[in-house]
């Protein structure tokens, strides 16, 4: 198993590319470029809006996969933020202490404003910040492959998430590891009928999750047995290395606030979530059969 106790993450997001690339793989592609002018002009519009709900990205499912890593250092989200589209995420990545960096909305002369900032802020932090093990780059755009490259070559392990359908090959081949945003766990599938293209194959052999639970603890060690899972591509788990990664995704979490003795104590609890298996030296766990 992967030692990620020294890990450090970075977080890079092109919001307005993954917010229009999910819009596109959930309505058909290039209705975000169609619907553009509806959106600017009145995105309150009932039709508009309902679209846009259908088509709305799941920031926490990122930050989680992110996390999955190790520590976050820092997470940036570039976009132009007084959009009323983008706006509506603000409180979501103001809570999971995402940095919003402001692009002013773009004109012809500044169509790659927002690969060009980004890309200029990763280097720099790689600089600044000796320390960071990982780069994680949420987008899709060709655009970003000299920039994995760098980092690569900087001794960085990189990281990329785009939407299948979206996503430039050349970008996937320049990273360490990619995997497709639709197959993070947490993540719904797109309507059906409403696919241009079947998800790209994860490099974790990332798998459709189930329906979460409605027990929020219960959520939480179902996501992180996915993400563990989905990482070392075994079903068996450290007990230790589930927990650390728990503990990463909510640091509030404690299994005696529970009213447990031990971590193995509290998952034998959620028995519909995960099995338990202590017949070794180590204490191992896994999804239950019909989380699978």
């Amino acid at each position: 198993m992967a030692d990620l106790q020294g890990a450090r993450v970075a977080v890079y997001l092109d919001f307005d590319n993954i917010v229009m690339s999910w819009y596109d793989r959930v309505h058909g592609k290039n209705s975000y470029s169609r619907d553009r002018q509806k959106i600017a002009t009145d995105a309150a519009d009932p039709a508009i809006a309902e679209r846009l709900a259908a088509a709305t990205i799941d920031v926490g499912a990122i930050i989680d996969y992110a996390t999955s890593f190790g520590t976050l250092v820092l997470t940036r989200a570039y976009a132009d933020w007084s959009s009323p589209v983008n706006a509506e995420y603000r409180s979501q990545l103001v809570a999971r202490a995402v940095d919003l960096v402001q692009l002013f909305p773009a004109a012809a002369y500044a169509k790659n404003g927002a690969d060009i900032r980004l890309a200029v802020d990763a280097v720099e932090d790689m600089f600044r910040l000796p320390d960071l093990t990982h780069v994680v780059i949420v987008a899709g755009d060709s655009d970003y492959v000299p920039l994995a490259q760098r980092c690569k070559r900087l001794g960085r392990f990189v990281v990329g998430v785009g939407v299948a359908g979206s996503t430039a090959k050349s970008l996937a081949a320049a990273c360490d590891q990619f995997d497709s945003y639709d197959a993070l766990p947490g993540v719904a599938a797109p309507p059906t009928g409403k696919k241009d293209a079947a998800p790209a194959a994860s490099s974790r052999g990332g798998r459709r999750t189930k329906k979460a639970s409605a027990d929020p603890v219960e959520s939480l060690l179902e996501r992180a047995l996915r993400l563990e899972s989905d990482k070392e591509g075994v079903e068996w788990q450290h007990a230790s290395a589930v927990k650390s990664l728990i503990k990463r995704l909510d640091p509030s979490f404690s299994e005696k606030g529970l009213g447990h003795k031990s971590f193995s104590e509290f998952v034998k609890a959620h028995p519909d979530v995960a099995e338990v298996d202590e017949s070794g030296n180590i204490v191992l766990i896994r999804l239950a059969p019909s989380r699978r």
